[in-house]
């Protein structure tokens, strides 16, 4: 009889989700939920998750105590998030050098007219280089004679990040380093973004990481992104080609998908600095006619800019917001009326944009208006009046109901006030 063979035996007890030898198989399907035993957060992560969750909280406890201009926060934007894969990047055209859709109408008679309300002594725009060098000579007296000092972080990290900032200023398109898109998630992600050179990525390479920050950064880091890389870049490509790369046209429609940040970071910038041009006006503008806008975001921006230190082009965005057609609240109303009273005594002659942001207020929002208020209108435009624009003003404000009026009681008192202008033709009539 044959001898039977001896069972071989694991010495090893039966391991369900992979011994040594499977770990390099792939597994068909994930283990259920059941199939896998409960795994615990390890006290340090808690703790750390705790953290963030007060901090978060406490950040939104102060965005709903705060004045106007924290009301930003409070929104969140539906088309924040950015659904395309950032590797899946193909670039524009090189032919799209202007933007799509777009047709320049500089009028030279309005950008003379303007240029008188521009500062006459501009204040230096900030970069994140300057904010950067500046950080580090008030720490280190000693590389106060250096031109571009680098940061104190490792060595190794300094290294990963110019070979980043080098491949940006190539990059047309394809993957972005991954390096990059940790940055938004670091504690110092200025310093290491200072690194890269942002002023001297390509126009593709500002579009990729205006997409990545966008979508990963809150409003706050965003709004300091726009404002001291992104802002800064676009007005210097405006001076020198008189016209805006495509790509940077892109990357500004990109980056009013957090229209807190777009206008915290953009626009208010760009009009408290009292040096912006009709022409950056009109581009900058072109956009924010595109894009939707949240309605509660337009009412603080043109609440903003009412109250800010004229400019001529401030006009222009004024105009844009009110042509939305949003419905305001009464106290924007009162703003933007106490923003053109505020040129009741002006002695210079007022752009043809300042007039017609008027009529596009009163056409808008006359119903809304006070019948003070449209006393008040009726003897600014004796001071300040346009051939053309003007009569078109005073008509809107004559057929129009005041604030609290229902629409009734409007047709009655025309009706009346029409029977009153008709009386004596009907008694001249009889008479003959």
């Amino acid at each position: 009889m044959a001898k039977r063979k001896e069972r071989i035996q694991n010495p090893e007890p039966f391991d369900p989700y992979g011994a040594d030898h499977a770990k390099t198989k792939k597994r068909s399907k994930a283990p259920k939920q059941y199939q896998q035993e409960e795994k615990l957060i390890a006290s340090k992560i808690s703790s750390k998750i705790m953290k963030e969750a007060l901090l978060q909280q406490k950040e939104e406890d102060e965005a709903a105590n705060g004045n106007a201009a924290t009301f930003f926060e409070e929104i969140p934007n539906a088309e924040e998030a950015d659904g395309d894969d950032i590797d899946d990047f193909a670039g524009f055209s090189e032919t799209q050098s202007q933007f799509a859709g777009y047709e320049e109408e500089i009028n030279e008679e309005d950008e003379r007219l303007m240029e008188a309300f521009l500062s006459k002594d501009p204040a230096q725009q900030k970069t994140l280089a300057d904010l950067i060098v500046q950080r580090i000579k008030e720490k280190d007296a000693s590389v106060a004679s250096e031109m571009r000092p680098v940061p104190k972080l490792d060595k190794s990290i300094i290294d990963i990040y110019k070979g980043v900032g080098t491949h940006l200023s190539k990059y047309t398109i394809g993957k972005i380093p991954k390096a990059f898109k940790h940055i938004p998630s670091m504690q110092l992600w200025e310093e290491v973004l200072y690194i890269t050179e942002p002023e001297n990525w390509s126009p593709n390479a500002l579009y990729q990481a205006t997409r990545i920050f966008a979508s990963n950064f809150g409003a706050k880091k965003a709004e300091r992104f726009y404002k001291l890389v992104l802002l800064p870049r676009v007005r210097e490509d405006i001076r020198k080609n008189k016209r805006l790369h495509f790509a940077l046209y892109q990357t500004l429609k990109k980056a009013l998908y957090k229209p807190a940040a777009f206008f915290k970071g953009i626009l208010f910038p760009l009009c408290e600095s009292r040096t912006c041009t009709l022409r950056e006006a009109v581009i900058v503008g072109s956009i924010i006619e595109k894009v939707s806008i949240p309605p509660l975001h337009s009412s603080v921006a043109l609440l903003k800019l009412s109250g800010m230190e004229y400019c001529g082009t401030t006009s222009y965005f004024i105009k844009l917001l009110l042509e939305k057609k949003y419905a305001l609240p009464y106290r924007v109303v009162d703003a933007v009326v106490a923003h053109f009273m505020r040129f009741f005594n002006e002695t210079r002659i007022m752009p043809v944009i300042w007039h017609q942001s008027l009529l596009a207020f009163v056409q808008r929002y006359k119903n809304e208006l006070q019948k003070e208020d449209k006393d008040r209108l009726r003897d600014l435009l004796e001071k300040q009046k346009h051939k053309l624009v003007t009569p078109e003003i005073h008509r809107e404000l004559e057929h129009s109901r005041n604030r609290g009026e229902k629409e009734e009681d409007f047709m009655s008192i025309y009706i009346l006030y029409i029977f009153h202008l008709l009386t004596p033709l009907v008694f001249l009539k009889v008479d003959a």
